[in-house]
């Protein structure tokens, strides 16, 4: 039997770690297996060219909220092209409802819900060694006739028992490399399918020197942890923080997922001594509504939270990503601005300003009809409108989202911004405001950008605020030369300024 395991990933840059998982698992066994990857940008019928002619036995999908769609329909091509194939997904986005899940797409013939690595490799024993029986498979949803069997979920794998997902495969040097320290999380969020994993568990810190010794030798570009709080226990994290700092290569990069106010002197101290560029954290703040916290059960004490994650910045030497979430029960539009407010006061190195998703599986989609939310049918699932916020509200933070991407996330315009917000806005989430009605009033949504053209957009935008007698836009104009010439290269300046600083003439 002629296996296959693979996915849709959302950007080429991005590698699959389930998929390695699953293949370290099996690939020393008699089966025949492969393992190939497209990403959500490839030509539907690229992938489906692929998959058909490659006389498969059975192809294994991972599903996720920003690939389940295309799968959906790319399994339902293929059992048509080839109706004797067996057709498999997992993955969170399948792992619930998985009955009415295979019920709506009668092209999947099995799901393996949650962790694959042991059920994947006793369904293979089933199926091709013939060595049991389907309902011996734990976690497997299979169809039995006309009748669809769900088993249960087994105990979990020590995970230590879990070989390293990179042992048999090449590191993609040109791609970001997943890894896992620990599986679970100690935190509730209930928009979060990690809350659902009561327990959390750990590799031994051996294991994890040995594994991260590998990519170090390999000199890989960036090892993206996916740990969901990789500082729940503060000394193992300052232990890995430590063996990271001390066999540094000058090369690799290790991005963590951290909570804000489990911070220490002790964590401070060691990330202090890092070579600037080794490490970034990402932070989720996610509101500073105490409410709105509690109501997801998060800490409702922003203030730990902003104090250490202040000193993180004072460091210097980590790029630091901070996180809202807009839509969260009990924060309206007058409360998500003040909000915003307090977490760009930071002036962490990045902002992502994300809207609340009501994931299958998760405490807050079961309560959904508590906050009257209104959301998306198809993944991610995103909200549309609820109790506290209208479809007006929550389309007008999409408009900031996207000026806010372009003039603070992407860089390059950090003396302009903290000076027009001076002048303009009452608040920097005012200032947003009126920088992305203007910048939609005027169409520039309607094309993709040059970044010196955003340059001659923002000027523009200065000069509908210059009051008569005021130089504004002058201070502006000289302080976005300033912004060029510090972040492009002294061809692109020059050519810049041959076309001038109307933005008609500059597209």
């Amino acid at each position: 039997m002629k296996i296959l395991l693979t996915t849709l990933n959302s950007k080429y840059v991005h590698s699959s770690l389930a998929l390695k998982y699953l293949y370290s698992v099996i690939a020393e066994s008699e089966l025949d297996i492969e393992l190939k990857e497209f990403t959500i940008n490839n030509d539907d019928n690229y992938i489906y060219t692929e998959l058909a002619r490659a006389n498969y036995d059975l192809v294994c999908f991972s599903c996720y909220i920003w690939n389940v769609e295309k799968i959906k329909d790319i399994c339902s091509n293929l059992k048509k092209a080839r109706p004797n194939i067996k057709i498999m997904v997992g993955g969170p986005e399948v792992s619930y409802c998985s009955k009415e899940y295979m019920e709506e797409n009668p092209a999947v013939d099995y799901v393996l819900k949650g962790e694959g690595e042991y059920p994947l490799f006793q369904f293979c024993k089933a199926i091709v060694l013939e060595q049991e029986d389907l309902s011996k498979v734990p976690a497997l949803v299979y169809r039995d006739g006309k009748k669809i069997i769900e088993n249960q979920i087994g105990p979990l794998p020590d995970f230590d028992r879990i070989p390293f997902p990179y042992q048999l495969l090449d590191c993609e040097e040109d791609k970001v490399l997943y890894y896992e320290a620990s599986r679970g999380c100690p935190y509730r969020c209930s928009y979060c399918l990690s809350s659902i994993d009561k327990s959390i568990r750990t590799l031994n810190l051996e294991r994890v020197r040995r594994d991260l010794g590998y990519f170090l030798y390999k000199k890989v570009k960036q090892v993206k942890f996916i740990d969901r709080t990789f500082n729940f226990n503060s000394e193992r994290a300052i232990s890995i923080w430590q063996y990271l700092i001390e066999n540094d290569n000058g090369i690799t990069n290790f991005h963590f997922e951290i909570c804000g106010e489990l911070l220490d002197d002790a964590s401070l101290g060691v990330i202090e001594k890092a070579r600037k560029g080794l490490f970034q954290f990402e932070i989720g703040i996610q509101s500073a509504n105490p409410t709105a916290l509690k109501a997801v059960n998060r800490n409702e004490n922003i203030y730990p939270i902003l104090y250490n994650v202040e000193r993180l910045l004072r460091i210097g030497n980590s790029h630091i990503h901070v996180d809202l979430i807009a839509g969260l029960p009990y924060e309206d539009y007058i409360s998500f601005g003040r909000s915003f407010d307090k977490v760009y006061g930071l002036h962490a190195d990045n902002l992502q300003l994300g809207f609340l998703k009501l994931l299958k599986g998760t405490e807050i989609r079961k309560n959904a009809k508590q906050h009257e939310y209104i959301f998306r049918d198809k993944a991610p699932y995103e909200i549309i409108s609820s109790k506290y916020m209208s479809s007006v509200d929550l389309i007008k933070l999409k408009m900031i989202e996207n000026v806010l991407d372009l003039y603070y996330n992407k860089g390059g315009f950090g003396s302009t911004i903290d000076y027009l917000e001076g002048v303009i806005g009452k608040s920097p989430f005012n200032f947003y405001e009126q920088l992305a009605d203007f910048y939609y009033s005027n169409g520039f949504q309607d094309r993709s950008h040059k970044k010196e053209n955003l340059y001659r957009i923002l000027y523009k935008f200065s000069l509908t605020k210059d009051k008569e007698g005021t130089e504004l836009s002058e201070k502006a104009k000289h302080l976005l030369e300033k912004d060029l010439e510090e972040n492009m290269n002294f061809d692109a300046v020059k050519k810049f300024h041959k076309k001038g600083w109307d933005i008609e003439k500059g597209v």
